[in-house]
């Protein structure tokens, strides 16, 4: 057996595709610029680990099962007065997961909450972070079925191998008792141990009218604002906004 064949058999027993793609191409290179044998097997392995972190990154993504791609680079901070742009550029480090720390949007409907919660979990997702998507409606739905099959244990197991959870559309939708206790239990399960990411059009006085139970709310809602970053967002609707300075209708 020739030595390239070898290198492709041990390539693959190894699971190493890149440098089973590349090893010829970077030998050739490595020959042109003169390189020595080490820097050559740098080159080979920095492009297997990118493209690894880079396969990460795509399947993290996947699970994540965002509805919509949006990053922060594509959000109008202009648009949004009430919001410190620099204050983003710091939580997309990463740092408030490490801290165990809550995000919570508040706002009307069309203020671009679930843009930014999603550009978020996205950047979360480029810093290595396990991170879900879903919405409070699905979400309880997932509970109620879990807690009538008697799964609530593994279904909680499941969702804290996720560093971050968003749950998007807080208030849009009310619950029945057991599903609101069931997301009181969801929540409180996750003090303290993982961070979620919440978007919502009620305010924190709105609450109880969401969950029923006042001191219930009263507990969760001490649960949910220990060391979070609370952004409220005000004014018109960003959609619209963003409308009108596409169109040329929205003076600067």
């Amino acid at each position: 057996m020739t030595t390239e064949l070898l290198v492709d058999h041990l390539t693959k027993q190894l699971r190493m595709p890149t440098i089973h793609q590349q090893y010829r191409s970077l030998a050739r290179e490595a020959e042109e610029r003169n390189l020595s044998y080490e820097e050559y097997l740098l080159a080979l392995l920095e492009a297997e680990m990118e493209m690894r972190d880079e396969n990460q990154k795509q399947r993290r993504l996947k699970q994540a099962v965002f509805p919509v791609q949006k990053t922060l680079d594509t959000y109008d901070f202009s648009l949004m007065p009430s919001l410190n742009r620099n204050r983003f550029i710091t939580l997309a480090k990463g740092e408030f997961v490490d801290r165990k720390e809550n995000i919570i949007f508040l706002g009307n409907s069309g203020t671009g909450k679930t843009h930014l919660a999603t550009g978020l979990g996205i950047e979360m997702i480029k810093n290595g972070y396990k991170t879900r998507f879903i919405t409070a409606s699905d979400l309880v739905e997932e509970l109620l079925m879990a807690n009538e099959e008697h799964k609530l244990g593994a279904l909680e197991k499941k969702w804290l191998k996720f560093d971050v959870i968003i749950v998007d559309e807080l208030g849009y939708v009310p619950f029945s008792k057991i599903g609101s206790e069931l997301l009181f239990q969801f929540f409180s399960s996750r003090y303290e141990r993982a961070s979620v990411i919440i978007t919502t059009n009620l305010e924190f006085s709105e609450w109880t009218s969401l969950f029923g139970d006042e001191k219930m709310t009263a507990a969760l809602l001490d649960r949910l604002t220990h060391r979070s970053h609370i952004h409220l967002l005000n004014g018109e609707s960003y959609r619209f906004r963003q409308s009108m300075k596409q169109n040329g209708e929205l003076k600067e």
